[in-house]
């Protein structure tokens, strides 16, 4: 075939590709539109009013799920399968972000979820699977512009030398997190598609796209266990709203609506946070031990029968002896339930004893309001405020901080005196709703909440930066997951917290998960090598066990240059990455951050806050304290010096704040550099 009929052929195909694209779209059009009409008019058909309301929820979301962006790409795949896969022999298929059907029910884009479209990402020269030819798209603002063509029968792989899958991972970035279905790779396709009942943790460095792993998981989950998960649900826990407000377009991208999203502040969020604890008693707080200190606080509680119980009931006289309070009391204890169900169950147990007196000498069952009267008789009720009073969880954790006895009694052997002088430091007020609450408080409040009642959990829950959770909020979190998996994700390198974990096996202990398996990624995309190799020069400063980052990212630019004006040089810099696609982050110590940003208002340049993703501005100014999990195409990072003093893991502040560059990094610095950088 000569060069110009192979061009012309390319163009058809260019051509019908771009057909298939207006049909698709137009397909899912029609299927939004029969989704609206019918949740208008759900209303007429239900047979109930339950149905209907059941039925409006089901086709509200059903709307939201088939929303167009007509910016992204339906499709950015095609898979072309040969003679030998006797289930798909000679068929073609479009991969893309969701389910895509014609008017007769004939796909026109497969999900990229769907069996099928595993072999898009898992299919090789060595292992092609049944494919013949794997198609990969390219796009600009929602138009088709290009493909390329794989013959894995033909043992033709381009791996990563692949234009259009460079181009897309490389495509400068603006705005919130987005998906990553048209790049993902083997490795990550393996994690992603982990079954329901695996808990994993991805040890992650920079760039590796463990963030997008774990939300990819979590739209692959719910794909596979639709009802089973919208009944539990699943929950994402990140660290601040800065990146859950980063990260919060990509499931709603892939069709994924209804996916909870929080902090581990949002998730303990029982009081009022109106205080700040010292370091040092915030870290005592954060420390595992407490969990048996109040432990031990509630069990103080349950007491011993004195008496027994005398209960009047018309011309009758119910007795309950001591022998039988006594074992019923201890027979709830060695049960083991949460303290209010025990409180619950205790009760129970003295109206049934009284029932059965009652059924003795009248041969006939009380009723339902006999018994309800029963369980609130005075004697009845009095003897459960004295062998298992009622508890708040504000209350036990107000009476260890303002009783020394209860807390040396509930202590004992756990601290030492001088942990429960600095535990009982800070002023409380005389109740609990007149003390300021600390955030270190607010996780013990919800251990507390946790022993006297169970909470409801998720079937499954993505941790991302799970490096800096404590022990208490790993034991948050693990109350919310008891019965369902986690996917855990982080960095031991990038631990910035007093309390950040050093070990992923420690922590999955904590969170009710210690048989998971530990995965490491340590091939990144994303960030360039130049960078990732600046930024492991920290590592044997960071105390950790954990493989340096790689890079497959050739590209990209390291400026490290020593100035006398770091505000003029700041904006400068600014200035010349405005020149070049893409966002730009300044990141600096947080107290020259208000700084910086008059400095570029002074200068016209329009600049966002961390927490505001969807601002037009393309420059953005970070606090380094708030950077974690974010990533911008060009990053000025100011005076790491400044960085690194102002807490006490400065360098894994630092190291954070190093690797979120993913094309230019410039480094502007009038101290000297931190050691381990010197060089």
């Amino acid at each position: 075939m000569t060069l110009h009929a192979q061009e012309q052929t390319l163009d058809a195909e260019l051509v019908a590709e771009r057909a298939h694209l207006d049909t698709s779209r137009a397909a899912l059009r029609r299927m939004r539109e029969r989704a609206e009409s019918l949740f208008a008019t759900g209303d007429k058909v239900a047979g109930d009013a339950y149905t209907a309301e059941q039925l409006g929820r089901h086709m509200a979301r059903r709307v939201k799920e088939l929303a167009d962006d007509p910016t992204t790409p339906l499709f950015f795949g095609r898979l072309d399968f040969g003679d030998i896969d006797p289930d798909h022999a000679g068929r073609d298929y479009h991969v893309g972000r969701r389910h895509v059907t014609d008017d007769l029910g004939e796909p026109l884009v497969l999900d990229w979820r769907a069996p099928v479209s595993r072999s898009f990402y898992r299919a090789s020269a060595r292992d092609p699977q049944g494919v013949a030819v794997r198609r990969r798209f390219g796009f600009s603002s929602g138009v088709l512009t290009s493909f390329e063509d794989e013959r894995l029968d033909r043992g033709e792989e381009l791996g990563t030398a692949s234009r259009i899958l460079t181009a897309e991972i490389e495509r400068p970035r603006v705005g919130p997190m987005r998906d990553i279905v048209a790049t993902i790779q083997p490795e990550q396709d393996e994690l992603v598609r982990a079954d329901l009942a695996d808990s994993i943790c991805v040890q992650g460095a920079p760039g590796t796209g463990k963030t997008a792993v774990g939300l990819h998981r979590a739209a692959y989950l719910l794909y596979l266990h639709r009802e089973r998960l919208r009944r539990s649900g699943v929950l994402i826990v990140g660290p601040n709203r800065a990146f859950l407000s980063y990260i919060a377009a990509v499931l709603p991208a892939l069709g994924e609506v209804e996916v909870e999203q929080a902090t581990v502040e949002d998730l303990v969020v029982r009081v009022p946070v109106r205080a700040v604890d010292d370091p040092a008693v915030a870290a005592l707080k954060h420390d595992v031990r407490m969990a048996e200190v109040l432990r031990r606080a509630v069990d103080a509680h349950i007491g011993t029968p004195t008496e027994p119980i005398m209960v009047s009931d018309g011309s009758f006289r119910w007795r309950i002896g001591l022998d039988p309070l006594h074992r019923l009391v201890e027979e709830t204890r060695r049960e083991d339930l949460p303290y209010a169900t025990g409180r619950d169950r205790v009760r129970a147990r003295v109206v049934g004893l009284l029932q059965r007196q009652s059924e003795a000498r009248r041969a006939e069952s009380p009723s339902d309001a006999w018994l309800r009267r029963m369980s609130r008789a005075k004697p009845v009720t009095e003897f459960l405020d004295t062998v298992w009073p009622a508890l708040t969880p504000d209350g036990l954790l107000h009476r260890l901080r303002t009783d020394a006895a209860a807390l040396a009694a509930a202590a004992d052997g756990l601290l030492t005196a001088e942990e429960q002088d600095l535990f009982r430091s800070g002023p409380a007020g005389r109740t609990p709703k007149a003390t300021r609450w600390t955030a270190a408080d607010a996780v013990l409040i919800d251990e507390a909440a946790g022993l006297l009642e169970r909470p409801a959990g998720f079937g499954h829950v993505v941790v991302d930066e799970a490096q800096d959770l404590s022990p208490m909020q790993c034991r948050a979190i693990a109350r919310r997951s008891e019965h369902g998996s986690i996917t855990l994700l982080g960095d031991l390198a990038q631990g910035t917290a007093p309390w950040a974990a050093t070990d992923w096996r420690e922590s999955l202990a904590h969170l009710g998960k210690p048989d998971a398996a530990v995965v490491p990624l340590s091939i990144g995309f994303r960030v360039p090598a130049a960078v990732v190799a600046f930024a492991n020069q920290l590592l044997p400063a960071l105390a950790v066990d954990v493989p340096p980052a790689q890079s497959l990212r050739r590209d990209g630019t390291l400026d490290v240059r020593t100035v006398e004006d770091l505000t003029a040089a700041a904006v400068a810099e600014v200035r010349t990455a405005l020149a070049h696609d893409g966002s730009v982050g300044v990141i600096a110590a947080d107290d020259t951050v208000d700084r910086l940003r008059a400095a570029l208002a002074e200068a016209g340049v329009d600049t966002a806050t961390a927490d505001d993703v969807e601002a037009a501005a393309r420059v953005t100014v970070v606090p380094a304290t708030l950077v974690k999990g974010l990533e911008y195409d060009h990053v000025v990072v100011v005076e790491p010096a400044a960085i690194v003093a102002a807490e006490p893991r400065g360098l894994h502040r630092l190291y954070v704040v190093l690797t979120r560059a993913v094309s230019r990094l410039a480094v502007l610095h009038r101290e000297p550099l931190p050691a381990p950088l010197a060089g």
